[in-house]
């Protein structure tokens, strides 16, 4: 399996003075089939969520409201991306090292997911992940 890097990609966004609308389809926006949505809020000031690696499943995030940060490790560096626009999104591969932190006050994270949940994809583990990125 070749080593990819997140992305930032961009989303549909049709301006209206009654407000704005943005979407987004699963292989056509994201570069996967969508199985589950989840989202991130309420997240208490100075708390980071994630800090785990999946080793299939693919995500893309969006700050659906407010602002965060995501930073995303592939065990020789990481990239940090502060996601603040609800027409953008940030695509991540399965196999990398994430945490999301630095929540502005009523921020909500929406991510869309390529698997439907299963535990024993998750690296929790920051030691093991560098074991798994060390075998791929």
């Amino acid at each position: 399996m070749k080593n990819r890097l997140p992305e930032l990609l961009s989303l549909p966004k049709i301006e209206d003075p009654r407000g704005n609308l943005t979407f987004v389809e699963g292989l056509v926006h994201v570069p996967f089939e969508i199985k589950r949505v989840y989202w991130i809020y309420d997240v208490p000031g100075g708390v980071s969520r994630g800090g785990h690696a999946f080793r299939e499943q693919e995500e893309f995030i969006i700050a659906l409201s407010g602002s965060f940060d995501v930073e995303v490790n592939h065990g020789c560096g990481s990239q940090r991306v502060h996601l603040n626009r609800s027409y953008y999104g940030l695509y991540i591969p399965n196999g990398l090292w994430r945490h999301l932190d630095n929540f502005s006050t009523n921020s909500t994270a929406l991510v869309l997911s390529s698997t439907d949940y299963d535990e024993s994809d998750y690296i929790r583990d920051y030691e093991e992940y560098l074991q798994y990125r060390n075998n791929r």
